[in-house]
């Protein structure tokens, strides 16, 4: 939306007295641009039923489900659409789910969707590029469930586990997890101010967890996921993804994409790919990402898919900024 603001005067002096002053002077015209960022979920956003509304009402969402279901060779969309919470949460079917969700909405909004930025949450980086046109959808959806089964096989090698931290400065969570020896522990997602969850070995969250709660961390609650994502023990689903994603084309896409590793806006596809592969065994800076963007410029935040998580992370982030749904 454009907003111009005109300042107009009229010019007094000795000579000329306002009776009789007809003379206008345009001192500045500044136009102002909301600028749009939409972002996109990661694991975590799946619900029920996801998916079938869109499928039922939109004949394009339809066309694109029904193409996910033959690049994929199994019909993802009878779990989305009657699957239970357990059926969900299998391994072949939670990310590409999550992807098809957002991405589907996404492309449905056809002209009106016009982003001057993107980015997604874990998972949800996959999505922000393919709505920004980086990666077409059969390569993107191909990449996010090679990336699942590649994550649940390194998952099955370590007993590894995730741990959500609350109430605490981010560098004193930093200082208690580089203090634990002989175990995996390290920051994986950095949500939002008093909110960041660590990642590795079991043995390793569960000291974090007595360390934190004893340097005053308000809780710090085990979370039930399957692994130490974001962690180095993701280092084989890494080396696993990294031959597909090089495997892949990567387009220049259409707005910068802030990226999680670094938290900083790319347009070059070449770096795309690298931080994409690095993406598995470094942690999503989210926090930074959403700073980043609105130091940048942008005004307003669209959450591309289900639920609301993103746009609540956002809002601890800066509260002033506008958030809506897609």
């Amino acid at each position: 939306m454009l907003k111009t603001n005109s300042l107009l005067f009229s010019p007094l002096d000795s000579h000329e007295s306002p009776k009789h002053s007809n003379t206008q002077i345009l001192v500045h015209s500044i136009t102002y641009r909301n600028m749009k960022a939409y972002v996109f979920p990661g694991q975590g956003a799946q619900f029920e039923g996801m998916g079938k509304e869109l499928y039922e009402s939109n004949t394009q969402a339809k066309d694109l489900f029904e193409q996910a279901n033959n690049i994929l060779g199994w019909r993802i969309t009878d779990v989305m659409f009657n699957g239970s919470k357990e059926d969900l949460m299998q391994t072949k079917v939670t990310q590409p789910a999550v992807f098809l969700e957002s991405i589907v909405r996404a492309k449905i909004a056809g002209a009106a969707f016009q982003p001057d930025a993107v980015a997604g949450h874990s998972l949800g980086e996959f999505t922000a590029l393919c709505a920004a046109d980086a990666l077409s959808f059969k390569d993107a959806l191909k990449l996010v469930s090679q990336r699942a089964f590649a994550m649940q096989k390194a998952c099955e090698l370590v007993d590894s586990t995730m741990a959500a931290v609350l109430g605490m400065e981010d560098a004193d969570v930093e200082r208690v997890v580089n203090s634990i020896e002989n175990e995996i522990v390290v920051a994986a997602n950095y949500n939002s101010p008093g909110q960041l969850v660590i990642s590795g070995s079991r043995k390793g969250i569960e000291l974090a967890v007595a360390k934190l709660t004893e340097a005053g961390a308000k809780r710090v609650l085990v979370l039930q996921v399957g692994g130490a994502f974001h962690s180095p023990l993701m280092q084989p689903a890494q080396d696993e993804l990294a031959q597909a994603i090089n495997a892949t084309h990567f387009a220049k896409p259409i707005c910068p994409v802030y990226q999680n590793v670094h938290a900083q806006p790319v347009s070059d596809a070449e770096e795309i790919r690298k931080n994409l592969i690095a993406q598995l065994t470094s942690p999503v800076r989210w926090t930074q990402t959403i700073e980043n963007m609105i130091a940048n410029g942008i005004t307003e935040f669209v959450e591309v898919g289900a639920g609301t998580v993103l746009r609540g992370m956002i809002r601890k982030i800066n509260k002033d900024v506008a958030t809506e749904g897609l």
